[in-house]
């Protein structure tokens, strides 16, 4: 099997790399105008370089490798064809930071730990899936903890447009490449501690979004993370419990029902409107929301305001669907991506708004996550969280489940407007919205008990008495006292 892909890979490629042209390789006639759109796109997704040892996987000619020589201390480029890595070196070459290699990526031999950083680009799609699993545990093994793999592919079918006789390229789904990254763990040699992906980020690539209206060119940053022996509920990562659990899909759209058409957060349309007023927002402007869920506040704001806005969630599912009605409304100035933002990094001074809703109550350090959003604000920025608090402790037993099973880190408004300022933030107000919140709840109850029939129809039985349970268990713990809602404004100097 392995040998005819290997054969068959080897004359698709021999077919395409005689003159060594962008457009060769990047099998398209567009190959230059969407270098110039796409190559800054990726290259930003990328954390900061500076003193990274660098593997470069499919580097072809070379059109990162001159870039990411400028930013790493070392890059090793390798490309599977001789011409493409002799462009490279033409190009390159002089650059006393650079090494070039010719091979086979599955034979490539590189010494454990070694490695910082591994950057492929349409690589994986030419593997078939035994070997794509194999090569993905020699990857982790090379990379050093906490080490990080970017890979893009073109995902569902292919984007180039040149002509091709035969084509044995593997397009994959999204979500094929998500379940082989996060199901493999390797054993660190020193010590035995397993080790697997994290998903820092997966985006899709705007730049064909826009030029092509083609959404199946995919990137991720994968981060090597130690995995816990006591993992959540049997899941490797707090991504795939929030997939598998929380957020199904089914989940997902039983919230939508109660909270409002494109919303999945306490009060939905209402409660969103009356927020983002607080913010003055201008045509413009940038936004970033931190865990977005499937865009119903996004989506609200560029359509309303004029601004630009780029929605951050760390469950697949919420963004899947998120990125199916971006496309849907044709709003690109609405963007989505899988992403960790305890582990994102963006420039200093990125957005004039930070904006969370109802998110933060899964991230155990809020204060260093509040580092990072008062570094992401400009000069003059605002940030905007509502979140569940807690009170006072010592909580009731029941409580405490709760909080245990959900994974949930949760304090008082006042500790958390405390976080904010310690954080940087001016003009911190820390507000108990609690009052607000158990309102809202008796409201989305009353039109569930309206919409019993359609909801039973569009869903099921069962799946409405887990609804209106689960918001009549809200109004318990709200009313005893135990949980709160906070509503938190900050500005940055």
């Amino acid at each position: 099997m392995c040998l005819t892909v290997r054969s068959n890979m080897t004359e698709f490629w021999k077919e395409h790399s005689k003159d060594a042209t962008v457009e060769e390789m990047m099998l398209d006639t567009r190959a230059k105008e969407l270098t110039q759109q796409e190559l800054p796109e990726i290259l930003s997704m990328l954390p900061c370089l500076a003193g990274f040892r660098m593997l470069e996987l499919g580097a072809g000619i070379g059109r990162y490798t001159s870039h990411l020589l400028t930013k790493a201390s070392h890059v090793t480029a390798v490309d599977f064809m001789e011409s493409f890595v002799e462009r490279n070196r033409q190009n390159n070459g002089h650059h006393s930071n650079v090494s070039f290699i010719q091979a086979d990526v599955t034979k490539l031999e590189i010494p454990l730990n070694s490695i910082d950083f591994i950057f492929s680009n349409w690589l994986l799609m030419y593997l078939s899936d035994e070997e794509l699993k194999s090569f993905m545990k020699k990857m982790m093994g090379w990379l050093r903890p906490g080490g990080f793999l970017f890979f893009r592919e073109s995902c569902n079918h292919r984007s180039g447009d040149s002509k091709r006789d035969f084509n044995p390229t593997c397009y994959r789904t999204e979500a094929e490449y998500s379940h082989i990254v996060l199901s493999l763990q390797v054993e660190e040699p020193e010590g035995g501690q397993m080790f697997g992906f994290d998903i820092v980020l997966k985006k899709k690539v705007q730049a064909y979004v826009e030029m092509k209206n083609n959404a199946n060119q995919t990137c991720w940053l994968l981060e090597m993370a130690p995995r816990s022996s006591s993992t959540k509920s049997g899941f490797s990562t707090f991504q795939q419990f929030l997939d598998n659990q929380q957020y199904t899909n089914r989940g997902i759209l039983r919230y939508e029902k109660i909270f409002g058409a494109g919303y999945v957060s306490t009060g939905g349309p209402s409660t969103t409107k009356e927020f983002v007023d607080r913010l003055n927002l201008k045509p413009g402007q940038k936004v970033l929301d931190v865990g977005c869920g499937i865009g119903g506040g996004d989506f609200y704001m560029a359509k309303t305001f004029g601004v630009a806005v780029l929605g951050l969630d760390l469950s697949e599912n919420m963004v899947d669907i998120a990125m199916e009605r971006a496309i849907a409304e044709k709003l690109p100035s609405v963007q989505f991506e899988v992403a960790d933002a305890t582990r994102r990094s963006f420039p200093e001074g990125s957005f004039d708004v930070v904006y969370s809703r109802d998110t933060i109550l899964h991230i155990e350090d809020k204060l260093a996550l509040f580092k990072r959003f008062h570094s992401w604000l400009k000069p003059g920025g605002k940030l905007l969280i509502s979140d569940y608090c807690s009170g006072e402790k010592p909580w009731t037993p029941t409580f405490e489940v709760y909080v245990q099973q959900r994974g949930y880190v949760l304090y008082t408004s006042a500790q958390y407007g405390t976080f904010l300022q310690e954080a940087g933030f001016s003009n911190v107000q820390a507000e108990d919205r609690t009052a607000q919140f158990i309102q809202v709840i008796k409201t989305e109850l009353q039109r569930a008990e309206l919409n019993k029939e359609e909801f039973i129809q569009e869903f099921s039985e069962e799946d409405y008495f887990a609804i209106v349970n689960g918001w009549r268990d809200k109004l318990k713990r709200s009313n005893s006292g135990d949980q709160r809602w906070g509503l938190f404004y900050a500005t940055r100097d």
